[in-house]
């Protein structure tokens, strides 16, 4: 009989401990279950918050290449309107060239800004081949008023030999101290430098002033 009570106590006791054993394996098969679940709900978070950071970003890609383009029309179409002002601005001044009397006072006050430039006391004019009578009729007056405002004697020559291209518009081109010294007076560059000037002064007239606007050339 006791042989028996010992047998049923171990019985007990085993089946005791297997049920603790099962119980902390169930324990531990929760928590590692929760903790794989969680994992791959941070996975699934993290992969959908990535796809809509990229498709945000895309969208403001997007946005700014279309702000950017229409920019970039809006240029175009200002500097369309400028060059049609600048355009004008060159045809009425071959229309003046066209008037002899105007040319002529225009080619007498180019010499005179080109002596006043150089300051020097023996120059060269070239000119086109088709403007020489016209060089040599205004160079005595342009000589005079160089040295009625710089107080200099300049002694003057137009050159025979070599000439400005027939398909300027016109103007001189004074050289002194054999080529080393050269003012480039004709009716493009001068227009040029002047557009250079008047430009940023054309824009704000036509477009109003820009506050962000650093630099006018």
């Amino acid at each position: 009989g006791r042989w028996w009570l010992g047998c049923v106590r171990e019985a007990v006791v085993s089946t005791q401990s297997t049920g603790e054993i099962l119980a902390k394996a169930d324990e531990e098969f929760n928590i590692e279950k929760g903790r794989l679940v969680e994992q791959e709900k941070q996975k699934i978070r993290a992969f959908y918050e990535k796809k809509e950071k990229n498709a945000e970003l895309q969208k403001k890609i997007q946005m700014s290449n279309l702000h950017n383009q229409a920019r970039l029309r809006l240029l175009k179409q200002r500097e369309d309107h400028l060059q049609v002002v600048v355009d004008k601005t060159t045809n009425k001044l071959k229309g003046q060239v066209v008037d002899i009397t105007k040319y002529r006072e225009m080619l007498q006050g180019l010499i005179t800004q080109g002596l006043c430039q150089l300051l020097e006391p023996h120059v060269t004019i070239q000119c086109r081949q088709m403007d020489i009578q016209l060089v040599e009729g205004v160079l005595a007056a342009g000589q005079a008023n160089y040295t009625k405002l710089s107080g200099l004697d300049v002694t003057v020559k137009v050159d025979q030999a070599n000439f400005l291209p027939a398909d300027i518009t016109g103007g001189v081109r004074l050289v002194a101290k054999e080529g080393r010294m050269v003012v480039v007076n004709t009716l493009e560059a001068r227009l040029e430098q002047i557009i250079k000037q008047k430009i940023p002064e054309v824009r704000s007239m036509l477009y109003g002033s820009n506050p962000n606007r650093r630099f006018f050339d």
